[in-house]
This record gives C-alpha cells, structure tokens and sequence, in this order.
C-alpha cells in the first residue's frame, strides 16, 4: 500500500468511496451524493497545509483523508480536522491507520498544533482508530444530527502536536 498526495484523476475514486458512505451510512453526516464536479471543488479547496492523502493498492484507490479548517475564524488558524474514509472492501487491513497516521504526521509539518476529529457516536471503530493513535475524547455533542431517521452523537476527539 503506497500513501500519497491525491491528486485530481483521484476525484472520481475518492467520490465513490464517500457517496457510498452518504447513502449508507452514518459515518457523514452529508445527505447528498457528490457530483464528479463538487468533488473536484472540494478537492481544489484543500490543498497545501489542508492536504488530501490517499491509500493506493495495486493501483487503486483505497481510501482517502483529509485535513480541513477546524472554524473559519482566524484564532482557530493552527487547529485542523481530520477525515478518513476506506473502501468498505478494504477494511481492517489497516489501511485506516495508515492514512490517518501519514494525516497527523503531515499535520506536524506544516505547523498545526491541533487535530479535531467529530466522529458519529456509534462508529466503534474510527473513535478506536483515533484512540489508537493517540487522540483523545474531549467531549460529546447530543443529537446534533439526524439521519435515516435517528438522532446521533457526535464524539470530539483530540491530538496535540
């Protein structure tokens, strides 16, 4: 598995894999499908220090994470949030992990000293994924969402660098 910069031939792979997540799951909180267009802005709009990583096998998309602005207001500059997502065919290959270790590792280089992670509440597995390297919960937002008709939680974890 290579980790790598995205790059914008990557758009229509990292599409698929999160519109799988909106339509399916929890995991986002996003109701409608991207278009190859919004994906394409959305990468566009992350790029330098807000950086889009992807998980490459045999030549394929794997999995992808992000670091977006934490708040659009200037005091919360040097603070970020973290998103991964992993081809639901691909999970528990560590894949997750390695992504989200090569994000933190990034994040320290270009001077952040703070990575957010908001996390569905009943995701077990990326609140263990976090806890694992090394975040920590901060607190939780009650019923701040609602999707396929249920109420969710959003679990705030925490890294310093």
């Amino acid at each position: 598995m290579d980790i790598r910069a995205a790059r914008l031939e990557d758009a229509e792979a990292i599409r698929q894999i999160y519109n799988r997540e909106v339509s399916s799951s929890t995991a986002t909180f996003d109701l409608v499908p991207r278009t190859l267009e919004d994906q394409i802005n959305w990468q566009q709009a992350r790029s330098g220090a807000h950086a889009v990583i992807v998980a490459e096998t045999d030549g394929e998309v794997v999995g992808f994470a992000s670091l977006s602005p934490y708040r659009d207001r200037p005091a919360y500059n040097s603070t970020v949030e973290d998103s991964v997502y992993v081809r639901s065919d691909q999970r528990g290959r560590r894949v997750g992990n390695a992504l989200l270790s090569d994000l933190v590792t990034t994040a320290g280089q270009h001077g952040f000293h703070a990575v957010m992670a908001r996390i569905v509440g009943d995701h077990e597995a990326s609140i263990g994924l976090h806890a694992s390297l090394g975040f920590t919960e901060v607190g939780t937002e009650c019923e701040v969402g609602r999707k396929f008709g249920r109420w969710l939680d959003v679990v705030i974890m925490q890294r310093l660098l």
